[in-house]
């Protein structure tokens, strides 16, 4: 019987051939913390007695949730993490002098690499997968444990292969994708297994499809999303390479044998795909388009932003679609590049100002709106078309408010509207 991918990425890892259902103490290729969980696996470390890092340079700290603080409470927060970065002389430190959000700034700067294995205190670390690494979120204490020795204790997950057939139509993307999927299995259809996205969509799928797909895996209850190597992710790489002066260290790319042992395959038909919508309140409740417009949904705040869809290809269709009109006047609107880099590239292409030509807010990056922080915080009964990747009770703001969860071109064109609208009758 042959391996998966993930399979393969932890027997690489462990010296040795291993199966799904496995338990194994492995080294981790990168840690990632930011400013609200990091501050837990401080205190664990330090009361450990541990004065080293084991593997310092396989520690990162992404400053992004509330970051520049939002009162004295989160001040003090980052305060903890920026006093142990100074400490340690982290290399890989990230505060507001070079900001992004934490799964999207790591692939830019090139830190994440194929066949690692990657664990992060933030539940949206699935998101690497889509660089062909197992990458998964982890509790601040298992942090601690990683910081301490360099490895952690893992259960191999068994895989879920999703077979992609189709190419995408006019504005499908890879939220619609996953929304699809999370709408099918719901969510927890996935729980403690990896989804391996597969079929012979995924060539037309650009890297920001396929991390949007993977940092909603979670949504699904999966432990980590992963998709294979292919020629769109070493055309990724190398622009990385290029950029950064070189890679953290050098891809280790594998792929599944055919013979491989699945727990379960699931086939979706990208090509009869409608954009989907999440309604309220969970990612899985998603619907067809045609249902929300049907449903005349009336909405007060548009949010473009996130891991999930802050990138540059969220920013170009929103600008796309919004150039020379204006939002509608009982609606505002939030977008969010997710890195610094993102922001200066969407500025160079003159998207900033369309976006704010058209009544758009443009914020530095930040995990802010999405997670109810600060800024766009919805009140009592409103409701919010998000590019975002949850809809809980609450999750933005009053716990009467509802959000909605829709790929870029949705947001942008009920931005316009004023109301949920589909952007191909735009």
């Amino acid at each position: 019987m042959g391996q998966t991918i993930t399979e393969k990425i932890f027997s690489e890892h462990a010296g040795r051939e291993v199966k799904a259902g496995e338990i194994v103490r492995v080294d981790i290729d990168m840690i990632i913390g930011n400013d609200i969980t990091t501050p837990i696996s401080i205190r664990a470390f330090e009361e450990s007695g541990a004065e080293k890092l084991a593997k310092p340079d396989s520690f990162c700290i992404v400053m992004d949730h509330y970051i520049p603080a939002k009162d004295i409470a989160s001040a003090n927060q980052a305060k903890i993490s920026r006093n142990f970065a100074y400490k340690h002389d982290l290399k890989y430190f990230f505060d507001e002098k070079d900001m992004g959000i934490e799964h999207a700034l790591l692939p830019e700067k090139g830190l994440v690499i194929p066949g690692d294995v990657i664990i992060g205190a933030d539940s949206h670390t699935c998101t690497h997968g889509a660089l062909g690494a197992f990458a998964t979120g982890m509790g601040s204490t298992d942090l601690a444990f990683g910081m301490i020795t360099g490895g952690n204790w893992f259960k191999v997950p068994e895989t879920i292969k999703v077979e992609l057939r189709g190419k995408p139509a006019k504005h499908i993307y890879g939220k619609d994708i996953i929304l699809e999927l999370i709408r099918m299995i719901g969510v927890d259809g996935a729980l403690y297994k990896a989804l391996e996205f597969t079929g012979d969509t995924i060539p037309y799928l650009s890297m920001d499809d396929r991390f949007s797909i993977c940092n909603m895996a979670i949504e699904a209850g999966a432990k980590s999303g992963i998709i294979a190597v292919d020629e769109v992710t070493k055309a990724y790489l190398e622009e990385r390479r290029v950029a950064n002066k070189g890679l953290r260290s050098e891809p280790k790319i594998h792929y599944s044998d055919e013979s491989a042992a699945y727990c379960q395959v699931i086939t979706i038909d990208v090509s009869r795909l409608s954009p989907v919508v999440a309604y309220p309140f969970l990612p899985s409740n998603g619907k067809p388009i045609e249902q929300a417009v049907a449903d005349d949904l009336k909405i007060d705040q548009v949010m473009i932003g996130s891991c999930t869809n802050g990138r540059i290809e969220d920013l170009r269709i929103a600008a796309k679609i919004m150039k020379g009109k204006r939002v509608a006047r009982h609606t505002r609107m939030i977008v969010t590049p997710a890195t610094q880099k993102i922001l200066m590239q969407a500025q160079h292409e003159g998207l900033i100002d369309i976006l704010i030509e058209a009544g758009a807010v443009v914020s530095n990056p930040t995990c802010g709106a999405c997670l109810g922080g600060y800024m766009g915080i919805l009140g009592d009964g409103e409701r919010c078309v998000a590019t975002t990747n949850r809809n809980f009770v609450g999750r933005m703001g009053a716990r009467t408010s509802e959000i909605y969860l829709a790929n870029s071109a949705v947001a942008a064109a009920s931005a316009i509207a004023g109301k949920i609208v589909d952007p191909r009758e735009v």
